[in-house]
């Protein structure tokens, strides 16, 4: 990288890093890996700053490397070791309804059982719902047809719904399914 474009790098990584960061946390589940998948991102944004500078969304060139090197780790790593899903949301519970926290534990939940989805479901959920693109957006960037994006999304929120809906079930009945 030439010394004249370390300023507008530098701007770019204060200013996305954390939205990157975000994404990649959503995607992995978890901090160090969501860490690393970040800091190869902007590696590879700093080894093609030009092309990447010049790109009309230079965020949306980022996103889509960060993307990639996320599916190709869960590539490498599918037949290993599952994500486990918890039983439950932390053992006994008091009413929901007089439980200050029940907001963090359903957003708990929630992120377990989306890191137990398919990558390319979890990816469209987060692609859509955290990072707010369009279906179109989604499609340019992960290659595929809107309507594929559409299917993944319709797919995805079905298997949220009947996960979280199980759990609560099984929390609510004292934890016999």
């Amino acid at each position: 990288m030439r010394a004249a474009d370390v300023p507008a790098f530098t701007a770019f990584v204060q200013a996305r890093s954390s939205a990157l960061f975000r994404t990649a946390l959503l995607l992995t589940g978890e901090r160090h890996l969501a860490d690393d998948l970040v800091q190869s991102t902007l590696e590879q944004v700093c080894r093609h700053w030009r092309r990447v500078r010049s790109a009309d969304a230079p965020e949306a060139y980022a996103r889509r490397i960060l993307v990639n090197l996320a599916n190709d780790r869960w590539r490498r790593l599918r037949g290993h070791a599952e994500i486990p899903l918890d039983e439950g949301i932390g053992g006994e519970q008091a009413d929901p309804a007089f439980d200050p926290y029940q907001g963090l534990h359903v957003r708990d939940e929630l992120i377990r059982v989306l890191h137990t989805l398919p990558i390319g479901m979890r990816t469209v959920l987060v692609l859509r719902y955290f990072e707010e693109l369009g279906d179109a957006e989604i499609a340019r960037l992960l290659d595929i047809s809107e309507s594929s994006v559409r299917s993944q999304a319709a797919r995805g929120l079905a298997k949220l719904r009947s996960a979280i809906n199980a759990q609560t079930t099984r929390a609510s009945s004292g934890g016999a399914a």
